[in-house]
Order: C-alpha cells, then sequence, then structure tokens
C-alpha cells in the first residue's frame, strides 16, 4: 500500500485559514493582471518563444543543468556551431512545452499521457512511467530522504488518481491555484520517470493554469522563484510527507504564484514598450518597415539571415540588406560566426537578461 494519499482524500477546508485566502486573493489578483497584460501583446508567440526560454533556463536550472542567455541563443540560431550540451537540453524542455501547450489547447485536457509526451520530448526518449525498483531521491551527502512508490501497477494508478484530481472539477472543491500546488506536490512524490521529473512537474504547473483558464497561454513559470527558495522548495516538499504540512506547502506555492505574476508583468510591460519603440522607429525610418518584421524581431532574441528569408518571404540578398541597415541603425548587433552571421535584438535582449534578476 503506498504511503501517498490520494488528493481527495484531503479535506479542502483545511486549506481555508486566514493565512492561505488572504494570499489566494493577492495571487489571484496579480495572475488575472498577468492574463491581461500578456492579451495586450499584438503577437502572442513573442511570449511563449521568449519567456519559455527564460522558463527552460531557470527550470533547468534547478536541476543544476546550467547555461548562460548568450550560449543558449547561440544555439537556438546556429546549433551547428555550437556543441553545448547544457543549451540544448535547455532547448528541448522549450520545445516539450510547446508540445504539452498544443495538447492542452486542443483537447481542454491534461492527461497522463500527455505528461508522458511532455517528458519524452524533454529526455527524448519513450521509456515512460518507472517500470524497475531502485529509484530514490537522496539529500546532498547522499543519504535517502524520500523512496517513491515502486511498484509499476501503482505508479500507474496514483497517475491515473492524478489525472482525474486534474481534470475533474467536481472532485475537491477549491481554487484551482489550490489545486495546482497539492497536484504538483503529489506529482513530485509520485516521481513517475526515471528522469526529467522536476522539470516536467514545472511544466504541468503553467499548462494546468491554461487548462483552468487562468492563462490563455502559457507564461507564469515559477522556477525562477524556485531557484531562488530552492532549499525551502525542497525542505517543504519533505515535510509534508513527513509531518503533513500542507498549509505551508500551499502557502509556498501562493506566494511564488504572486511574486512571479508581478515579475513577469515588469518583463511583459518591457518587451511591449521595447516593441513599440522598435516599430514606430522602424516604421518612421525605415521603407523596408512591416508588421512580419517587427514580430519576427521580438519573437528571436537573436536571429539569422535564414529564419528572415522564412518568416518574411523574402530573397537572402534583401533579408540581409534588412538586417545590415537594422545593425547600422542600432537595433540589432551584427556577430560573425564562422562563415555565417547572426543578428541579436539589443532592447529584448536586456529585457530577457535583466527583467527577471537572473544572471545573463
Amino acid at each position: 500500500m503506498s504511503a501517498l494519499t490520494p488528493l481527495e482524500q484531503l479535506n479542502p477546508a483545511r486549506f481555508e485559514t486566514t493565512a492561505i485566502l488572504k494570499k489566494l486573493a493577492s495571487s489571484s489578483r496579480k495572475l488575472a493582471e498577468l492574463k491581461g497584460m500578456a492579451a495586450s501583446i499584438p503577437n502572442q508567440g513573442i511570449l511563449i518563444n521568449t519567456l519559455g526560454l527564460q522558463e527552460a533556463k531557470d527550470s533547468s536550472e534547478i536541476e543544476n543543468i546550467v547555461t548562460t542567455h548568450d550560449e543558449l541563443f547561440k544555439d537556438d540560431v546556429l546549433p551547428e556551431a555550437f556543441a553545448n550540451p547544457a543549451a540544448k537540453e535547455v532547448l528541448r524542455y522549450r520545445q516539450a512545452l510547446l508540445v504539452g501547450f498544443e495538447q492542452v489547447r486542443t483537447s481542454g485536457l491534461l492527461t497522463a499521457n500527455h505528461i508522458i509526451e511532455i517528458q519524452g520530448e524533454l529526455e527524448r526518449n519513450n521509456a515512460g512511467f518507472r517500470k524497475l525498483p531502485g529509484t530514490a531521491l537522496k539529500d546532498s551527502n547522499g543519504q535517502t530522504i524520500y523512496t517513491p512508490p515502486q511498484d509499476p501497477a501503482e505508479i500507474v494508478a496514483l497517475m491515473s488518481g492524478l489525472e482525474r484530481f486534474m481534470n475533474d472539477a467536481d472532485l475537491f472543491d477549491a481554487d484551482p491555484l489550490i489545486k495546482m500546488a497539492l497536484m504538483h506536490h503529489q506529482f513530485e512524490s509520485i516521481h513517475p520517470f526515471y528522469d526529467g521529473n522536476g522539470r516536467t512537474g514545472r511544466i504541468v504547473n503553467v499548462l494546468y493554469l491554461v487548462k483552468e483558464g487562468l492563462l490563455d497561454i502559457p507564461v507564469l513559470y515559477l522556477s525562477n522563484h524556485i531557484v531562488r527558495n530552492k532549499s525551502d522548495y525542497y525542505h517543504l516538499l519533505q515535510t509534508v510527507r513527513e509531518d503533513d504540512t500542507w498549509e505551508d506547502w500551499v502557502l509556498y506555492m501562493l506566494t511564488a504564484v504572486e511574486q512571479t505574476a508581478g515579475q513577469t508583468i515588469t518583463t511583459v510591460q518591457a518587451i511591449k514598450a521595447a516593441l513599440f519603440d522598435y516599430k514606430h522607429r522602424i516604421r518612421t525610418g525605415y521603407k523596408f518597415y512591416s508588421q512580419d518584421l517587427i514580430n519576427h524581431l521580438f519573437t528571436h532574441p537573436y536571429t539569422k539571415i535564414e529564419f528572415v528569408q522564412r518568416d518574411l518571404q523574402v530573397s537572402r540578398i534583401t533579408a540581409t540588406k534588412y538586417m545590415d541597415a537594422l545593425a547600422d541603425g542600432g537595433f540589432v548587433e551584427k556577430q560573425k560566426i564562422g562563415r555565417g552571421n547572426y543578428y541579436i535584438n539589443l532592447a529584448l535582449n536586456t529585457v530577457l537578461q535583466g527583467a527577471l534578476g537572473t544572471a545573463p
């Protein structure tokens, strides 16, 4: 018998404390503000791509997969010129996020099979749920602090239960933000995969908020908060298992939502301001201005001629002329790698490197 209790067996009333309700109100307001701010960006693909990369970097850093913005963006634009395994792994995270977002958007559900596909994209394998015993979570000293379920049938049963909890609104009478906190803990405690559990779980968090309509697109990424409060995160995960301190865990996650939403609003505002500044100045000073060009520049912090050709449907000569003119105008910085060039959107790069308080 598993030590893991099905989440619906918890009493929803225990999460109606004054502290939790107060934090739930403030985090919900901030999340609604973020949803509205994100909707004000004309092309939301810009946020999915750029903030998705930021989340991929921060989420991977929690697992000690560390890269820089520069390495990440270079690998995104010129993968053949770089052999940075950490950057490539981070970019797979973004791809896994996009796969999951498309699943939720088309089905309106977040299922165990969706989660398997997300993890498979992340890890580039089709191992699925764990089938062999031996997985244990250890502390920094190598001591086992938690042994997740080992029986394959039990893992499948627990994930089926989690699937019902995520998709059946009548199963547990609580706000979706509280449910997100509970299901994140349950997923990490089931630890259903051989690898990629932490990153998969953090993707599931934001996809659940999209499924519940609290966000239109996946732009609330809690990994930056967890990076900065990593010891609290792991300590609270464990104390719930040992001492049933669910209320403390929920407060931690609600605080993460509120603070992350506030930081993301600031970032989106800065991206929006930079975008409209570029739009105005390029439209005023360059005959080749188009909205497609602006969308391109803000979807790709680093870009290259082939990307411009593809997105704007122009020849290589024309694309090169456009980008070199923008480099001369101070909008982008031209960098040479081998025989190729890439171009850095200076304003967007500044926002992404600084606005979330992370080191470049």
